[in-house]
């Protein structure tokens, strides 16, 4: 990986910026996969990134299996739709944390968008409440997310969960010297600042192909990947729900900018507040906040264009334009 770099000063030209003379493009990327309802989540995800004002599209990487309704739909949402193959790991005996992982490994196709320099991915779980185009200005050369919290039961084969250890708050629970030298940091990989490259692209599928396939899937992959260029960013940039109530010390709800809607039975589109935790107030409050941005006629693609010289004009400005060479779905134009 490249060396650090100090940041410079960048002019934002809709997606493109210029820095010290070269154009680079960026953009924010989600998956989406199969024929359910996750759709919706990329919906409100689009929208919540309108209403935050922000200067960079959504790309989605979308699988065959995802019908061609739901791209219409998000194409009228402003989204660039961006057709991908799975990946699948070598087959293996192991038992995922939840069944549903094993296609996340398609995530990694997402360091072939070489067309953009840098990109954030975010989970189609996930809703941006605040502007986070800053996350792009960081040094190059490392891979930023926020630390992982290893509370929940979906962790209880792992030796930090049977002692009771967490890295959101180590000094809790010790770590024990005879289980071996602490974990490194751990990341939550459903928000990330990235830097898609064809060297590192091809690297991970190779490196795939022999790595030990276990229970968090791509997430633990990645980990494993870019250990040593790990960077944590504060927990305001991805908030796991589950800190809520485990770590409520390291979270002030009003300084969130980024919600996971991780936790069993808190997707706002599936919610009925019947599983455990999902009664807080908190929580009703949070998905109350997701729902009020998808359900706001204001917010849509075509309405939000209609003065594309205010507030919204960057984001639109960024949507609509093309990238020459590369098969993929474009917005469409605000007429």
């Amino acid at each position: 990986m490249a060396p650090p770099v100090a940041m410079t000063e960048a002019v934002c030209c809709n997606d493109d910026v210029v820095i010290s003379g070269t154009v680079q493009k960026r953009a924010y990327v989600t998956f989406l996969a199969g024929t359910g309802d996750y759709v919706k989540g990329v919906v409100g995800l689009a929208k919540g990134l309108r209403k935050s004002k922000s200067a960079y599209p959504l790309v989605v990487a979308c699988l065959p299996d995802v019908p061609e309704e739901h791209r219409q739909i998000l194409e009228l949402q402003g989204c660039i739709v961006r057709e991908i193959e799975p990946v699948y790991p070598p087959e293996n005996q192991t038992e995922f944390a939840m069944a549903y992982y094993v296609i996340n490994y398609s995530k990694l196709r997402i360091w072939e968008f070489v067309e953009y320099s840098k990109m954030i991915y975010l989970d189609g779980d996930i809703q941006v409440f605040d502007n986070i185009d800053h996350l792009f200005d960081g040094p190059d050369g490392y891979f930023y997310a926020v630390m992982d919290c290893f509370c929940e039961k979906t962790w209880s084969s792992s030796p930090q969960y049977k002692i009771g250890y967490c890295q959101q708050c180590p000094d809790r629970v010790p770590w024990i010297p005879e289980l071996g030298p602490p974990p490194p940091l751990y990341f939550n990989a459903g928000m990330f600042v990235y830097e898609p490259n064809l060297l590192t692209y091809h690297d991970l599928l190779e490196t795939l192909k022999v790595a030990p396939t276990t229970s968090f899937a791509e997430q633990d992959f990645l980990n494993m990947y870019f250990r040593d260029i790990y960077k944590p960013i504060p927990p305001i940039y991805n908030l796991v729900l589950a800190m809520l109530w485990r770590h409520p010390e390291n979270v002030d709800v009003d300084q969130v900018k980024v919600v996971h809607y991780c936790a069993a039975g808190s997707k706002p589109w599936r919610y009925t507040g019947k599983e455990e935790n999902m009664q807080r107030e908190d929580i009703k409050m949070l998905v109350k906040k997701w729902w009020d941005i998808y359900e706001d006629e204001a917010l849509n693609y075509k309405n939000a264009t209609s003065d594309s010289s205010t507030k919204f004009g960057p984001f639109i400005a960024a949507l609509s334009e093309a990238d020459a060479g590369v098969h993929q779905r474009t917005a469409p134009s605000a007429a």
